[in-house]
């Protein structure tokens, strides 16, 4: 371990790299042990010497964003993580001949900059993702979606490192954007950075979507507590926070985890939950409904580290 820190020190000299990072402080669902190594990335080029060190010492590695989509175990994780946040959020604009704005955001802008951007510019059809606590590069791994939108309606192209570490621009049809799925999510490549094909629209319309979307969420989704967002995938043919209702979990709890009395799509970190709380409900709602409906519930939530 002490060579390998010496020899992340020497490829990443600026960077701010930190021993025993307590996950839980950069995650929303806010639980989770220590990753052996933190680095916020600044750059590209930090992340590509980063991840290189990593393989060269068979060190495990773990690019994040907002930490908005994942339960850390409360072990912790052994290895790297490399978190893509606000520095590392450029955004950039260029319009074409034929009226098209492309907008091209480095993977750690979140969301909520990404709109507000948008209304800035008088830009539409981001409206809806808005609200959603993550970053753009989360958001397209796993095409994420609400209120009848999703990013495979918006994405041009993605930039990523894959795994050989070179620098690759995917076309939106390589990206196969499905329910909560890309191409990315099978095999080990990093998206850089995202460009949208956006069209104008007018300021105050926006504005008024954003808002209404916006009081949606507060008025059904429980905002004043820790979460990664819908927890589980919708079944097909089914609604999972109704699958959930139904089957009398509404307030279900483990410890300090509980199903959301606002929202039974939401598992939420009610008070002081660990990361073992929250796996174990979704284990046990998992468990209910297929006893109860006969239906696979699926976590949308990624696991990190050992459970």
């Amino acid at each position: 371990m002490k060579d390998f820190a010496a020899a992340l020190l020497k490829r990443l000299p600026q960077a701010d790299i930190r021993q025993s990072e307590d996950m839980k402080k950069h995650t929303t669902f806010r639980v989770g042990g220590a990753a052996d190594y933190y680095i916020n990335v600044h750059s590209t080029e930090d992340l590509k010497e980063g991840i290189a060190c990593c393989r060269q010492y068979q060190m495990p590695v773990y690019v994040l964003g907002n930490g908005s989509n994942v339960l850390v175990s409360d072990e912790g994780l052994r290895g790297v993580v490399f978190q893509l946040d606000h520095d590392f959020s450029e955004v950039d604009l260029k319009q074409e001949k034929d009226g098209t704005i492309y907008v091209t955001a480095q993977a750690g802008a979140l969301l909520s900059k990404l709109g507000n951007l948008m209304l800035e510019k008088e830009l539409t059809g981001f409206e809806w993702a808005a609200g959603i606590p993550g970053t753009i590069g989360g958001a397209v791994y796993m095409n994420a979606g609400a209120y009848g939108g999703e990013m495979k309606d918006i994405v041009r192209s993605v930039t990523v490192l894959t795994k050989d570490l070179e620098i690759e621009t995917r076309e939106l049809s390589q990206l196969f954007l499905g329910y909560r799925h890309s191409a990315l999510m099978d095999e080990d490549a990093y998206i850089l950075s995202v460009t949208f094909a956006m069209q104008r629209g007018g300021r105050e319309v926006i504005a008024a979507k954003m808002e209404e979307l916006a009081n949606r969420r507060k008025e059904k989704q429980p905002l004043e507590y820790p979460s990664a967002g819908s927890t589980f995938k919708r079944p097909e043919g089914y609604f999972a926070g109704k699958l959930i209702e139904d089957a009398g979990l509404r307030g279900y709890r483990v410890g300090g985890a509980q199903v959301s009395e606002k929202h039974c799509g939401f598992v939420i970190n009610r008070d002081n939950a660990t990361a073992q709380d929250i796996y174990q409900l979704t284990e046990d709602v998992k468990r209910i409904i297929k006893e109860k409906f006969g239906v696979d519930m699926e976590r949308e939530v990624a696991l990190l580290g050992k459970f």
